[in-house]
């Protein structure tokens, strides 16, 4: 029995020790906060809810979509519209019940369509795209990824589509698989590539990430989150990216993700590393060519362009996880908080104790329109 034991001790420590080598540790990353150019008072709350908010979307005629974080595994519906002071289920419920398993992005292009994209429990079941019309409220594109394009481990949780809307690129940010990627998806043919896997410009650095004086470990710090391409954004000509614990923001041109002729290092080798960045979820751009980042460290949200270096343009107490942007309408930049630590390896009860839950909204106050 002692011998049984031991062995059991024994594999309990080595399993422990690469587990702690693959996922967790990790360095403090620097501050790279300035004065924010904007008070924190000019931050609205757009509206709260019960559930963890995952990202939002916001169409020209203001109408605003949000979905409830997989990671709090909701009961409910999944993706809703703010209607009238009220969270209504978008579509219906009986629909979503149908479309909708681990839906987390959430885009609005120039053609009013409403775009999802759907982990499929990190690659576990089936990873999915869904377009509707928002003047029809029909659904005008369903597709499913197989496990070459969405391998197990990985995890789809953010999208943009050309201004053309011929393409849709999909960030892969593997936080468990470690194999991080960006998805090509070409809505004409059907076919979809996954390119840049684990390059530079995609893949996380060893940083623990701190929000809010806790540092994000998990499992007796066996684990630390720590994740690669997560944040996207596209102008008409540029994919910006970056990795959610990576010190760089990448941008490579719109034309050369499309050119199915260059080779993975004939692509790699066209990446330009564009501006140092914080530890950061979402991005956004506008016609400008500034691009917003959201640090998930300090509650803010940060600004660089072609005439403006990386600066802090707003940032709050009442942030807990800046999350997803999207521009609406009137020049307002809206923001998802989800308040991320709370949800992770968290039980119901914990998350529900942590509610509410909002989406804010504030004017940059740039002479940038939506970059869409």
């Amino acid at each position: 029995m002692k011998k049984l034991l031991l062995s059991i001790l024994v594999l309990i420590v080595i399993i422990t020790t690469l587990v702690w080598v693959r996922y967790g540790g990790g360095d403090p990353y620097t501050d790279l906060s300035t004065t924010p150019l904007l008070a924190a008072s000019e931050l609205e709350e757009v509206l709260s809810y019960a559930e963890p908010i995952g990202n939002v979307a916001v169409n020209r005629d203001g109408r605003v979509f949000f979905t409830v974080h997989p990671e709090s595994r909701p009961p409910g519906n999944k993706l809703l519209e703010y209607v009238a002071g009220a969270a209504v289920p978008y579509p219906s419920g009986a629909a979503q019940a149908e479309l909708f398993d681990t839906v987390l992005g959430l885009s609005v292009d120039r053609f009013n369509r409403l775009w999802t994209i759907d982990h499929g429990r990190h690659g576990f079941a089936t990873p999915r795209i869904i377009a509707i019309d928002l003047d029809t409220g029909e659904v005008v594109l369903d597709r499913t990824f197989a496990k070459a394009l969405a391998p197990l481990g990985s995890f789809l949780q953010d999208l943009q589509v050309s201004a053309d809307g011929r393409t849709v690129i999909i960030a892969d940010a593997s936080f468990w698989r470690k194999t991080p990627a960006i998805i090509v998806y070409d809505v004409i043919s059907g076919e979809a590539r996954r390119v840049l896997e684990s390059h530079t410009s995609v893949a996380a650095e060893h940083y623990v990430i701190r929000n809010h004086d806790r540092e994000l470990t998990f499992m007796g710090g066996t684990v630390a989150l720590r994740g690669g391409v997560d944040g996207i954004a596209l102008t008409p000509d540029w994919l910006y990216y970056a990795a959610l614990s990576g010190s760089g923001l990448y941008r490579v041109r719109l034309s050369d993700l499309r050119d199915e002729r260059l080779s993975g290092d004939e692509l790699a080798s066209r990446v330009q590393r564009y501006s140092d960045k914080p530890l950061s979820d979402g991005l956004s751009a506008d016609s400008a060519g500034n691009i917003y980042i959201t640090d998930v460290e300090h509650g803010a949200i940060c600004i660089v362009g072609n005439d403006q270096p990386l600066a802090t343009l707003i940032r709050s107490t009442s942030l807990r996880w800046p999350d997803a942007l999207s521009f609406g309408p009137d020049a307002y930049l809206y923001l998802a908080d989800s308040a991320l630590p709370e949800l992770i390896l968290q039980n119901r009860e914990h998350i529900k104790a942590a509610g509410p839950y909002k989406i804010f909204r504030f004017r940059p106050g740039f002479e940038g329109v939506p970059g869409q």
